[in-house]
């Protein structure tokens, strides 16, 4: 394109490209198309928009759907900043470094392809991720290592792809120091779930906590994008793709353990508890004891660190409702009486304990406070056996460990439990843990700087009601069954049933065991039966 202009049109033309980022994008910016080749960029409206924001707030965070040009337009942003500001400094940062210096490159194009009369200034320094001009201003790509721009003052942070930079949150405490002396910030991303700066970031400038400017652009802020092009697009996509490609919903992107579909129904149940006790008001209470159902009561330690909590959950076994829960930092000792408590008062439920290292001390409090419930396991086989049998075996241990072994089986019965509805849940603390227990390198975890507490008592209790509970169940009604046709001599046992010829009633097995004083006898005479 020929630019045939006086030298007063050319001074006009310039003052008035300085003056207005719209106008000089629209007017002379350059794109490569890959169809069309060199063509000029007009801007949507949107795009306009987005660029009046760049240069009217200091700090802009942009939740966008694909392909909608965003980065683009930040290149034709930051062209016009380096051309018409002196010494203006400029850093690209993304999760990979081939993706900020990509932006760079598409600076230096629009650069290069700018008509002569504008090319103000020249290219002095030009590396592959980097260059600068001869009027003081420069660009550099950067990785989001720890030391990412921390050096030097910035005039301009450009944050690509914002939901996905791992640990951007402790990278911006040490760059929002670099931008003090005027500088300002562009973070644009597709949504990447909860929990990660750019989500936290975004939702509260939306509440306006910060000083970040909010614009949220959806697939159908094109002009050129309508609901057959979107079928025809999501054909082929998963709903989480669509959510993070297209819709920008952030409860339904990211990698999360439990389905996003599964975590929008769970908060439909979400509500308020009908008490709120203990000294911090920490336990939520839903319902009451009810002598008609049995409960399980299940706790996960704090490891003592601070940076972890004490919590745990009273489940109705019959419903698999939660229906009361604790969450806090009690001391070891404090938290022993709390379970001692809370167990007894929901009729000497199966207390199970986590044994971690502070765990084992909370179980000993019970055991000192001599709680008539705990669960036992088998070592290394992870086998539930019953209070009265472990104390007379070798290989028991109080508590339920988690280990490398155990952590995917639970959580694996947590999600199944979930995604069949077989679990009911009350509590917004543990459903909003749910929004941040993602895949970490195929490890189930909380984000960093967020708590899977709740979640993991909560799957260990899933564990223990599917597995454990319903295997000694069975044992139960089979040893029922089998007492029920033995006969019991000084010197043999006999395996005949009843009506059989010999068959002897010294233990009514059914009477004898509603009868809570002879349990012990029994028990006595007959634990070798139940050992291993």
């Amino acid at each position: 394109m020929g630019y045939q202009l006086t030298k007063k049109e050319i001074y006009k033309e310039v003052i008035k490209c300085g003056k207005d980022p719209v106008y000089f994008v629209n007017n002379y910016a350059r794109i490569s198309h890959p169809q069309r080749g060199l063509i000029p960029f007009k801007t949507y409206d949107f795009q306009a928009e987005l660029l009046n924001d760049f240069n009217n707030y200091r700090f802009n965070i942009i939740l966008k759907a694909r392909q909608l040009g965003i980065s683009t337009i930040s290149a034709g942003y930051i062209v016009w900043l380096m051309l018409f500001h002196r010494d203006k400094n400029v850093l690209v940062i993304a999760t990979k470094f081939g993706t900020a210096s990509n932006l760079v490159k598409k600076v230096k194009h629009i650069l290069k392809n700018v008509p002569d009369f504008l090319q103000i200034t020249d290219i002095t320094i030009d590396n592959r991720s980097s260059f600068e001009l001869s009027n003081g201003s420069q660009i550099k790509a950067s990785s989001t290592s720890g030391d990412a721009g921390r050096s030097e003052a910035l005039s301009l942070l450009v944050i690509d792809e914002a939901a996905h930079v791992e640990g951007l949150g402790e990278l911006w405490t040490g760059l929002y120091p670099t931008l003090s002396t005027g500088g300002r910030c562009i973070a644009l991303s597709t949504p990447n779930g909860v929990g990660n700066w750019f989500h936290k970031t975004y939702t509260e400038s939306e509440q306006g906590v910060n000083d970040f400017n909010p614009t949220q652009l959806m697939w159908d802020v094109h002009p050129d994008r309508d609901r057959e092009w979107f079928e025809k697009e999501t054909r082929n996509m998963s709903r989480r793709q669509i959510a993070q490609e297209l819709e920008c919903n952030f409860n339904t992107s990211g990698e999360t353990v439990i389905h996003p579909d599964d975590i929008k129904r769970i908060f439909q149940n979400v509500r308020e508890p009908r008490h709120r006790a203990g000294f911090d008001r920490n336990y939520w209470i839903w319902e009451e004891y009810n002598s008609d159902y049995t409960y399980m009561l299940v706790a996960d330690v704090a490891r003592g660190d601070g940076k972890d909590f004490s919590v745990f959950h009273i489940i109705k076994l019959e419903t698999m409702e939660v229906i009361a829960e604790y969450q806090g930092k009690p001391a070891p000792d404090v938290y022993g009486n709390m379970l001692f408590s809370a167990g007894k008062e929901y009729g000497n439920c199966l207390l199970v304990v986590e044994n971690n290292s502070v765990g084992f001390a909370v179980l000993d409090k019970l055991k000192d406070l001599e709680y008539p419930n705990l669960y036992y396991s088998i070592k290394s086989t992870h086998e539930y056996v019953n209070q009265l049998e472990a104390e007379v075996m070798t290989n028991s241990v109080a508590g339920f460990t988690t280990s490398q072994k155990t952590r995917p089986l639970i959580v694996a019965k947590l999600e199944e439990f979930i995604r069949n509805k077989l679990i009911t849940i009350y509590s917004s603390r543990t459903s909003n843990e749910f929004k941040t227990f993602v895949w970490n390198n195929g490890r189930p975890q909380a984000m960093r700087s967020y708590n899977d507490d709740l979640t993991m008592a909560l799957a260990i209790g899933c564990w223990v009601r599917d597995t454990a509970l319903e295997t000694n169940q069975r044992d139960i009604e089979y040893q029922k069954a089998f007492l029920d046709s033995m006969i019991v001599s000084n010197t043999k046992m006999s395996t005949a049933i009843p009506g059989m010829q010999g068959y002897s009633k010294r233990f009514d097995v059914e009477s004898d065991f509603k009868n809570k004083d002879n349990v012990q006898q029994i028990t006595d005479e007959l634990v070798w039966l139940f050992k291993g």
